[in-house]
């Protein structure tokens, strides 16, 4: 039995590409899985390991429960010995809300929220004075000591500035007993059918009692029911006026300015709450940002005329009814459709955009008559602005998105919250504010808040102000100080995601439990690979098991135990090929071992391009953090992007210049960040841009689909004779509409037996064996296969298979040179790894026909890569910059860096200590930096 709480022992593996392996995993110990991508590392660890704990688990709830969950599939193990409660911390587990924010992840904003509703100070948003409460009993006290001796009136307001005659009011307040109310500063007695002006804006009090303030008991306990029954009626805040100077003041059971007398109501933690209807900003609902209609994306080209298309959202001239309008238009304005946009009349311009409802008459020569006409138009953009918010359909929605902006909320200058709610500071800053700080800046302002608390606040925030620094200290601690608090998730990097994740996990403090983390170093400088490597030691040091899927150097020698999988990818994978500590590894004789102790390694290169002596120059980049950078791409070279995370690499690269690029050469529509000016672009006659999105997300999405290889085979088996005489078209061989695809299984190759307390079982289908083809679309073969053998092919086989056929041979060989010839043409998307699924991507980007002249902008390609896959990576990336194009990566990894021609180095630090240009220039200058991070590790790599 005691080994069983020593080992994770799992036996007889067969996830996916797994061979039936056996292996033994020490519990509480830092583990990392390595291997190639494609190996079987995720296999192990998620669908195997992970799934399985996550199976025990939910298996533990009653048979009740578990129909509501959706059963888990068993995964395809033997068994698994001495299985912890298991929590994972993936790349793709973010949410895509734009309300979701680092804050509402981390669970900080929660607390700031508690703070403010509990501890702070609220201010008059009409005077900045600071807002007083008082409890009955101090209201009493005051009245007594302010008004001794003084004749005063006591009043309840009901009404402030409003419009309307109040008759049911009045007769209201007369049923209840009243004699007298004053109105707009007048005091009056009530009387029958008394009314005020209805279109004057009115302030209404009840007079409640009128009476003489002196020492008397009698006097005391008429006060006090006077003073109950005033905040009964003018809804907790009542009014004294002093009968000798006409003075006014407000008292108030809630929050109120003592000069102008608005009240806030008390303030609850949903009232800073962004997602709450409370808290929200009422313009934009919490979003902080809206969509607008942009008048120059309707009318891209002011010097066509309506006939010729120029409002883009309608086109050319049609015969419909809104064509009709734009006639009737002309006609009031004098002007005709055939007429260039911009030399239309104003008027008929406002009505076009903005609509219009009136009535004319046109008096024709020829005829004698008087012809009557009718303009009832919603205006375009009224029509495309109700259509985004009111379509149920979200194809129309993301048409009319198409013609709209972001732009920042004019209420709340994208604070997101009511004004009332930004107006409660502590230490003289709203929650807003705090929101917008760098977590570097914020854990400052924390640790020296208590000096600048009154007494009743240290109390009252203390618990508060403790879990928040705990919080924020763990959020340091993996390298994150650069986010702020309001930074939307689904802006974040795979890694700070899972970095984000992983703080909130060490702030758990569990222990005993099963962590599994793929590949947390990814977007991580080598700097702060230090503090990630060190969190994870402290998660196994409080008593947890950790088991890492990475390929990162440092993280494997500071690990435990290395468990390395392989040796090739795909099916020539899934076998343990070594495990043990870092040291027994290097003396083993596997591709990992080989290039951590320097056996392999990727080459240097001799000489640096010299590139084409072009230039694109951007000059003036000032968006987020960038420090009015102005940079200089030499072209026909290999341009490494480098920097310690939030640095604003990816603010300079992907929201700044490819954009522009973009919309110079495709007419792309995503709004740069602000810029001067840029130079150079008639050097580079199209921009192509690979990123980390993943390919498709369903099991009908395959490389083969993904690559538009598909089309090509499927229209090669249209052309086949037998396919001609039964008048087969291409779409007879999609597995995805009706026609050739089997039925019983609609092309799926699988079919779901739903088993009510069980998880659902996956059969192959009966009719098709799962060939997801009907008989006779499987009767038609191009050299002796089926469309279905085809789809079963590994890429490999498929480049000699289709030797023949250019189009197919071209993309194929693309994905072989990418290192996935292991892949089949139909392998479900959803099975790939991370690593696959972009260089599947990357693949279909380089099979499309370069010019010499190409731009390409890759975002960290070497994320799910093994040290092999990066070699092979950048013999693809080296044959494409050697042809002349201008290759751009933006990268932490130094086998990527020391390789490129031309280095720009952006830092010093992330967020507001970085967007500036430290160093730019080869590497071997690069590395010479006094100051520069990155010059610090690659003169390691250099040497």
């Amino acid at each position: 039995m005691k080994n069983f709480e020593e080992n994770i022992e799992v036996k007889g593996a067969r996830a996916h590409n797994l061979k039936n392996i056996d292996v033994t995993i020490p519990r509480e110990k830092l583990v990392v899985i390595t291997g190639l991508s494609g190996s079987g590392k995720s296999s192990l660890a998620f669908d195997t390991i992970y799934a399985e704990g996550q199976r025990r688990y939910i298996e533990t709830f009653s048979a009740y429960a578990r129909q509501f969950l959706g059963g888990l599939e068993r995964p395809d193990v033997d068994k698994i010995d001495g299985l912890s409660p298991v929590i994972a911390i993936e790349q793709k587990t973010t949410s895509k809300s734009p309300r979701s924010t680092v804050g509402t992840i981390t669970e900080i904003y929660d607390f700031l929220r508690l703070l403010y509703a509990r501890g702070s100070d609220a201010y008059s948003y009409n005077t900045g004075d600071k807002m007083v409460s008082y409890s009955d009993d101090q209201i009493k006290q005051l009245i007594t000591e302010s008004y001794k001796g003084k004749r005063i009136n006591i009043l309840a307001p009901v009404i402030r500035s409003r419009k309307g005659h109040y008759r049911e009011l009045f007769e209201q307040i007369a049923k209840q007993g009243f004699v007298k109310v004053r109105t707009d500063g007048e005091i009056k007695d009530l009387v029958k059918g008394m009314k005020l002006d209805r279109y004057k804006t009115h302030d209404i009090e009840i007079v409640i009692d009128r009476l003489k303030i002196d020492d008397g008991v009698d006097n005391d306990k008429r006060l006090t029911e006077t003073i109950n029954t005033a905040m009964y009626h003018g809804d907790d805040v009542l009014m004294i006026i002093d009968q000798d100077t006409q003075e006014a003041r407000y008292f108030s059971r809630n929050l109120m300015c003592p000069s102008s007398g608005i009240s806030y109501p008390n303030p609850e933690p949903n009232n800073f709450s962004f997602n709450s209807p409370k808290g929200a900003c009422d313009n934009c609902n919490g979003i902080g940002t809206l969509y607008q209609v942009n008048e120059n994306k309707i009318i891209p080209d002011d010097t066509l005329s309506i006939k010729a298309g120029a409002l883009a959202p309608h086109g050319p001239e049609k015969k419909s009814w809104i064509f009709k309008q734009f006639e009737t238009i002309a006609e009031r304005y004098n002007f005709k459709l055939s007429d260039p946009y911009k030399s239309i009349p104003k008027e008929a311009k406002q009505i076009i955009m903005f609509g219009g409802n009136e009535k004319f008459s046109v008096e024709s020569k020829t005829l004698g008559i008087t012809r009557d006409y009718k303009i009832d138009f919603e205006g375009v953009a009224n029509f495309i602005e109700s259509q985004y918010k009111n379509a149920e359909s979200t194809s129309l929605k993301r048409w009319a998105k198409d013609y709209m902006d972001k732009v920042t909320c004019p209420v709340c200058e994208g604070a997101r919250l009511k004004k009332e709610s930004l107006y409660f500071k502590v230490n003289g800053k709203n929650i807003a504010e705090l929101a917008n700080q760098d977590i570097s800046d914020l854990a400052i302002w924390f640790k020296q808040l208590p000096e600048f608390l009154s007494n009743k606040q240290i109390k009252i925030a203390e618990e508060i102000i403790k879990e928040i620094n705990a919080r924020l200290q763990f959020l340091l601690d993996v390298g994150l100080d650069y986010l702020s608090l309001n930074r939307s998730s689904k802006s974040l990097s795979g890694g700070e995601a899972q970095r984000i994740r992983l703080a909130t996990q060490i702030g758990s403090q569990l222990v005993g439990v099963l962590y599994i983390l793929d590949e947390p170093s990814i977007g991580l400088h080598q700097r702060d690979n230090e503090k990630l490597i060190n969190s994870l030691v402290s998660l196994r040091d409080i008593g947890n098991s950790v088991i890492v899927v990475e390929h990162d150097k440092d993280m494997i020698e500071r690990a435990d135990h290395v468990i390395d999988i392989g040796p090739r990818a795909g099916k020539h994978g899934g076998e343990i090929i070594s495990q043990g500590t870092p040291k027994q590894l290097l003396k083993e004789k596997t591709l990992t071992a080989q290039y951590l102790n320097g056996k392999q390694e990727i080459e240097i290169p001799e000489k640096r391009r010299e590139g084409n002596g072009h230039v694109l120059e951007l000059k003036g980049c000032t968006g987020n953090n960038l420090k009015n950078v102005s940079v200089k791409f030499p072209l026909g070279k290999m341009i490494g992007v480098t920097g310690v995370s939030g640095s604003g690499k990816s603010t300079l690269i992907n929201e700044t210049l490819y954009p522009i690029l973009n919309a110079h050469y495709f007419n792309g529509v995503k709004k740069p960040m602000p810029y001067k000016s840029i130079k150079g672009l008639e050097h580079i006659d199209k921009v192509i841009d690979i990123n980390q999105s993943p390919i498709g997300r369903t099991p009908r999405s395959n490389p083969a689909t993904y690559t538009k290889t598909f089309d090509e085979i499927r229209s090669l088996f249209a052309k086949i004779p037998e396919a001609m005489i039964r008048g087969y078209k291409p779409g007879r061989f999609s597995f995805n509409v009706a026609g050739g695809r089997c039925e019983t299984c609609k092309g799926g190759g699988l079919r779901v037996i739903e088993m009510n307390f069980l998880p659902d079982v996956y059969v192959e289908c009966e009719t098709c064996q799962g060939k997801r083809f009907n008989r006779e679309t499987l009767e038609i073969r191009y050299k002796g296969k089926s469309i279905s053998d085809v789809l079963d092919m590994t890429i490999n086989e498929g480049v000699d298979f289709f030797e023949n056929i250019p189009k197919i041979h071209k993309k194929l060989k693309t994905i072989k040179d990418v290192g996935l010839g292991y892949i089949t043409l139909g392998q479900q998307s959803t099975t790939l790894s991370g690593g696959e699924a972009q260089r599947i991507k990357l693949a279909t980007e380089l099979s499309k026909r370069d010019t010499g002249n190409t731009f390409y902008i890759l975002d960290e390609p070497t994320t799910g890569l093994h040290f092999e896959d990066i070699r092979v990576l950048m013999i693809v990336l080296n044959k494409l910059a050697d042809k002349g194009n201008t290759v751009l990566i933006i990268e932490h990894n130094l086998d990527v860096i020391k390789t490129v021609d031309h280095i720009i180095d952006i830092g010093y630090e992330g967020g507001k200590g970085g967007g500036q240009v430290i160093v730019e220039g080869t590497p071997e200058k690069v590395a010479k930096h006094k100051k520069s991070y990155t010059a610090k590790f690659l003169k390691k790599e250099l040497k």
